[in-house]
């Protein structure tokens, strides 16, 4: 299983991440990336931080 985390004061709001994630799991809120869809179907695949240039998106595996 995998733990995706966005850190709000790095994200920049662009939506990258929420575009790339094949699980979509990511959403835009309120102009910042957020973990809305269910966090155990989380692929692992890190297309969402591979696509994320402040670093704000992380990927842990546990």
């Amino acid at each position: 299983m995998y733990l995706v985390n966005v850190d709000q004061e790095k994200c920049s709001g662009c939506g990258e991440c929420a575009a790339a994630c094949p699980a979509q799991i990511l959403s835009m809120v309120e102009g910042k990336a957020e973990v809305t869809g269910d966090p155990a179907e989380c692929l692992g695949c890190e297309s969402c931080t591979s696509v994320c240039s402040t670093g704000a998106v992380t990927v842990q595996e546990y």
